[in-house]
């Protein structure tokens, strides 16, 4: 096998296939990259059996080949190296790999190509195409949502649904439920397109920078599988039911308060500053004021307030809420100008709203007073 390929090139895709390696796995061929060239084009994979991922970049290919290289190892090297041609040499039968670029020079152990886990097939069931930029937007307003508890994996899924141009997301951990929905030319059926996507994965895949205008999401049986320019993504699917979190959505209000984003959100962190020990921010909307008073209180820190003007409809009431949550929230419709708080009773859930290019609807249970 010998090549030459751009170090520019070459280290956009090492960071492409990144998200494939395992960690803390025990088999080395996990933590590697394989590496194929031919037909001038370069050919990269990785897998850590959950995820799999293939990503092909044009370059010199003057002896074709294949072979796996540490990942990690790979991947230092190329960041230090000049923006110049690197060169890979491997002899047939040898187990060394030559790297040489300008005055460098590296000799790397491989591994056999061939025990390599072979890249998985995928016929999709269902497929459909979407805008990148809107769909990573949207998925950046929701991912953090997803539970961490691997006991549920239910709870660690994005629901993605599709249906007459208009892109929802859902993800919640059962303390808080965030959805956004916005509208979009797409290429969705009449049928609606419905799938469970691990948030932490879909998140990976929108944030890839060899992401193009737009990308295919299609489903198998078992698979995820998101196709965009010369990268294929391919994920197991999240098997259940996801909750149903419509009829967690009241119909209607006691109390809605009208926040200016920026505001809310600075006081908020001011408030918050005080209760590092205990999470919990209280809220007392007073609605003959057309004020909202933001308090924390520590045993250890003391005390802390703050008064903002707010448009109140509805009576007064008083809420106790994660501030950690809130700040999720609040981070999640940064750019946006006007936030709403719809509050039931101050035991019920408290809704915070935001309307635009994306609708966004962040629904928190509520703490003791």
């Amino acid at each position: 096998m010998k090549f030459t390929v751009s170090q520019s090139s070459l280290a956009k895709a090492l960071l492409v296939v990144a998200k494939g390696m395992a960690t803390n796995s025990t088999l080395p061929y996990l933590s590697g990259i394989y590496i194929k060239a031919q037909d001038g084009t370069l050919e990269f994979q990785t897998s850590n059996l959950t995820i799999s991922i293939r990503h092909r970049i044009a370059a010199n290919v003057e002896e074709e080949g294949e072979t796996v290289v540490s990942g990690k190892v790979l991947t230092s090297i190329v960041k230090t190296l000049p923006d110049a041609a690197v060169s890979f040499d491997m002899t047939a039968g040898s187990h060394t790999l030559q790297i040489s670029c300008h005055k460098s020079n590296f000799r790397l152990n491989t591994l056999e190509a061939s025990d390599f886990p072979e890249f998985p097939t995928f016929a999709l069931n269902r497929s459909i195409e979407l805008p990148s930029a809107l769909l990573s937007e949207m998925v950046d307003k929701v991912y953090k949502v997803t539970s961490r508890d691997t006991s549920r994996p239910i709870l660690q899924g994005v629901l993605l649904s599709v249906e007459e141009n208009t892109i929802r997301l859902v993800a919640t951990d059962s303390y808080r439920l965030a959805v956004c929905d916005s509208n979009a030319e797409t290429s969705s059926a009449d049928e609606a397109f419905v799938t469970i996507v691990p948030g932490a994965t879909f998140h990976d895949v929108l944030s890839s920078p060899s992401m193009t205008e737009q990308i295919m999401v299609g489903t198998t049986d078992s698979q995820v599988v998101f196709v965009f320019g010369n990268t294929t993504y391919v994920t197991r699917k999240i098997e259940g039911n996801f909750p149903n979190y419509r009829q967690l959505l009241p119909s209607s209000y006691a109390t809605a308060v009208k926040l200016d984003v920026s505001e809310f959100g600075s006081a908020l962190k001011r408030v918050s500053v005080i209760a590092s020990g205990n999470p919990s921010v209280r809220l007392d909307a007073d609605a003959d004021g057309k004020l909202l008073r933001l308090s924390a209180s520590s045993p250890d820190q003391g005390e802390s307030s703050e008064m903002i003007d707010a448009e109140i409809d509805g009576s007064s009431m008083s809420i106790a809420l994660n501030f950690h949550y809130v700040l999720d929230c609040v981070n999640a419709v940064n750019g946006s100008d006007e936030l709403t708080l719809e509050l039931q009773g101050p035991m019920q859930p408290a809704i915070y709203k935001s309307y635009g290019k994306i609708n966004y609807l962040y629904l928190l249970m509520p703490v003791r007073m």
